[in-house]
């Protein structure tokens, strides 16, 4: 099953960052967030990515274009120029990625069909290029299968900004709640599609996934959700990054089930 993941967006609430990169392309722990999240799909045994590319796609495209170089060492001769890749001991990365100039300010809506004619019949996934979390995709696959639905997200319910206080009559703080999780769930991403949904795509060109299709197909009762109660974090601001750092860089990032082990990510690809 392929794995469509939407990164075109400008990331305008990040821009200390994505003035130089597009947002897929900011960095934890020294590798970038679309990389993270690859590595979670890979982890499930999907290995076949089509990128929507818009904002400064040249930098994904050069990236993993590359890529076999920067995770491995290499040996160059002086006299030929010819490279010589050797593979690190902990290189596993077996990937099929089509990289897709789907347009700078295209609607997300467009960027999945823009690349319909590279999907085949099946079913396939789509996610945003943004967010990282300990989703169990054969879990999501299943509740997708079993519910017949034409389209299944996957459903979080985030953490608020500000932490709770629960007070008496006299003023007393009785309990006080560091963000806990409200009691909205919101779309995390992780979707699985059927093929057909793309024709409902088609009927709304130009508008964001979330505000055409996705309305018609939960009015049409075609729209599922599989909850997520683990973790899941979206990069949306320069704060949000610092965090997701911290946690990678403290040893135990609840993402990081590629390994099953959690240790320096500046060592291991």
């Amino acid at each position: 099953m392929q794995v469509v993941l939407l990164a075109g967006g400008k990331g305008t609430r990040l821009t200390e960052e994505t003035d130089r990169v597009p947002k897929p392309m900011v960095e934890i722990g020294n590798r970038p967030i679309i990389w993270h999240i690859m590595k979670g799909y890979a982890h499930y045994g999907f290995s076949e990515f089509i990128i929507c590319c818009g904002y400064k796609g040249e930098v994904i495209k050069n990236y993993f274009t590359n890529y076999c170089t920067y995770a491995n060492d290499i040996t160059v001769s002086t006299l030929t120029h010819a490279p010589c890749i050797i593979p690190r001991e902990d290189y596993r990365d077996d990937w099929t990625i089509t990289m897709v100039d789907t347009g700078e300010a295209t609607q997300t809506t467009d960027r999945i069909i823009a690349v319909e004619k590279y999907l085949g019949k099946e079913p396939f996934m789509v996610t945003y290029a943004d967010g990282v979390g300990d989703v169990n995709i054969p879990k999501l696959l299943d509740v997708h299968y079993h519910s017949q639905k034409m389209v299944t997200l996957t459903a979080v319910q985030p953490s608020g900004k500000f932490g709770v206080l629960h007070l008496n009559n006299n003023d007393t703080i009785t309990e006080f709640n560091e963000k806990p999780k409200g009691d909205t769930w919101v779309n995390a991403g992780f979707m699985v599609m059927e093929h057909e949904a793309i024709d409902i795509m088609k009927r709304h060109c130009n508008t964001m996934l979330e505000q055409g299709p996705l309305v018609e197909l939960t009015h049409r009762g075609k729209l599922g959700a599989y909850r997520h109660t683990g973790f899941w974090k979206c990069m949306d601001t320069l704060r949000d990054r610092i965090e997701l750092e911290e946690i990678w860089s403290a040893g135990n990032a609840p993402w990081r089930i590629w390994d099953g082990q959690i240790h320096n990510a500046n060592l291991c690809v």
